[in-house]
């Protein structure tokens, strides 16, 4: 969890004034703090700025009196830029409770409250009467102190990163209204589709859509079997039986986690023999953000004409470097790719989002139909049977924001990742990026023969971690009815027993890493 702190003016003017530095050491003491640790914000609320300037330009005048108002407000100007270098601005919001005993307080309060930031202050008045909301110096610095347990995906950090950005953002959309269907969704779709490398980009309502959007517009239907890996989230499957058709699992590589195309074929030819469905598509799933091995599933994919999905909700940020040498993006693949933007992946929003990609023409048409409950050229003319899931204008205003910074954090998550392996690859299997390939990393996960142990010891040490995922899907009670054994799968059986993912997110430090120990800052 991060600390956010919002100072009073009193507590800003100890540390630029020498005088006051000198009788309030503790103020500077807090300061500093804050500028080191990696998991505090010190904040200002909007409202003192003017305050701050009129009681600066006194000071000035006082001490200088040859200055000339131009030459002090520009060093007004410059104290005030110092002062944002470190501290944030928090606004203050319209629904501010005014105390009439002291509206200036008042107003910082509630910017205060409206970050969920405690109010640090010498205000004796204000210590008494807000004890919950307050906070005095010397509680801060202690508080600033006390070791706290990391983030696993750090939202927040990523949100006090963007705080100005995504707030101006979503205060447009706020103020233009338009809340469905509004400007922000195309200006995000054809950003993505830059990105991406694709021609069609429609945004939805969540990835779990977005999979069943695109089996929708492949027209699969019951008698179709579509493959998909057993070691994956359950929307991947649960959409095939959604369709009515029968998922048919498929085992994974030890390496990457990812399906295995050996397997893959093993189970296509083993349908085909049968006779008793028709293969029709496959499901590939960029598994914790690594690519599946598109060029030999693509393969597959053609040689016995099958459809082929992309299911990159973990994948979004991922490249393979194709024969021509071109980096391709997760999205890019197959003929059509879906993604998620739930919260906790690699580029998420503040609640429900997805995506579908395609360079289909055909494709593309169909999709903004079907998303929109079917409907036709005129609004009131549904000419097919479709569903309602569109992303809400709000989520793509924050997407665009996430997106413009989405570059850097997946440099910050590769060189997290590259440090863990530097320092786990001698006690863990470690998980292996193919030459060629980037990974988003949406989740870091290790392979432990005592893994209850490893994260126990973790937990010890205040670090969190998570299993992704216990249970195969050829193990889920909602598919007992699908006939598989124990053992039928026995890599992914193995992956379930052995996996535990690590904190991973664009703003990570990673700092005094053991094989039995590890010390994360965020």
């Amino acid at each position: 969890m991060n600390v956010k702190l919002l100072l009073d003016l009193n507590i800003i003017f100890d540390c630029y004034n020498n005088e006051r530095k000198a009788l309030f050491p503790e103020s500077v003491q807090l300061q500093e703090l804050l500028a080191t640790t990696n998991n505090a914000q010190g904040y200002i609320s909007s409202s003192a700025l003017d305050n701050l300037s009129f009681i600066k330009y006194q000071e000035l005048k006082q001490a200088h009196p040859e200055l000339i108002r131009n030459q002090i407000n520009k060093i007004i100007e410059l104290f005030i830029t110092e002062l944002l270098a470190q501290f944030k601005l928090a606004k203050t919001p319209s629904y501010i409770k005014i105390d009439f005993e002291d509206i200036e307080d008042s107003q910082m309060l509630a910017s205060a409250q409206a970050i969920d930031a405690k109010l640090v202050t010498r205000d004796k008045r204000l210590l008494t009467k807000y004890k919950n909301e307050t906070l005095s110096v010397a509680d801060a610095i202690k508080l600033l102190r006390t070791p706290r347990t990391p983030a696993f995906i750090d939202l927040q950090k990523q949100y006090i990163h963007l705080q100005e950005k995504i707030e101006q953002r979503t205060d447009t959309v706020l103020n233009h209204g338009k809340y469905i269907m509004g400007p922000e969704i195309q200006e995000l779709e054809e950003k993505l589709a830059e990105y991406v490398g694709v021609k069609h980009v429609i945004t939805c309502a969540n990835g779990t859509d977005a999979l069943t959007l695109a089996l929708m517009v492949l027209d699969i239907k019951k008698g179709d079997a579509v493959f998909c890996p057993t070691f994956t989230f359950f929307a991947t499957a649960e959409v095939i039986s959604f369709a009515n058709a029968t998922p048919v699992f498929v085992d994974s590589n030890e390496q990457t986690f990812n399906i295995c195309p050996q397997y893959l074929e093993k189970q296509i030819k083993e349908v085909i023999a049968k006779g008793k469905l028709t293969p029709k598509a496959i499901i590939a799933v960029d598994l914790f953000g690594l690519p599946a091995k598109y060029p030999e599933i693509e393969a597959l994919a053609k040689k016995y004409n099958l459809k082929l999905i992309e299911d990159a909700a973990q994948g979004f940020g991922g490249s393979i470097i194709d024969e021509n040498g071109t980096d391709k993006k997760a999205g890019s693949f197959g003929d059509i790719a879906t993604t998620s933007f739930f919260p906790a992946k690699p580029l998420g929003c503040y609640g429900d989002g997805g995506a579908v990609f395609t360079n289909n023409d055909d494709y593309a048409e169909l999709l903004r139909s079907y998303r929109v409950h079917g409907k036709g050229s005129d609004k009131y003319d549904n000419i097919r049977i479709g569903m309602n899931s569109r992303l809400d204008t709000i989520q793509a205003a924050i997407l665009l924001e996430k997106l413009a910074e989405f570059p850097q954090e997946l440099i910050n998550r590769n060189k997290a990742a590259a440090h863990y392996e530097k320092e786990l690859a001698n006690t863990y299997q470690t998980p292996q990026v193919p030459e060629g390939y980037t990974s988003s990393w949406a989740q870091y996960t290790l392979l432990s023969d005592n893994r209850e142990q490893v994260m126990a010891q973790y937990k010890e040490q205040g670090i969190p971690t998570v299993i992704y995922y216990g249970t195969c899907m050829h193990q889920q009670t909602a598919f007992v009815g699908l006939g598989y054994q124990q053992g039928d799968f026995p890599v992914a059986e193995k992956l379930c027993k052995q996996v535990f993912s690590l904190p991973m997110h664009g703003y990570l430090k990673t700092i005094g890493l053991t094989s039995s120990y590890l010390t994360l800052f965020n």
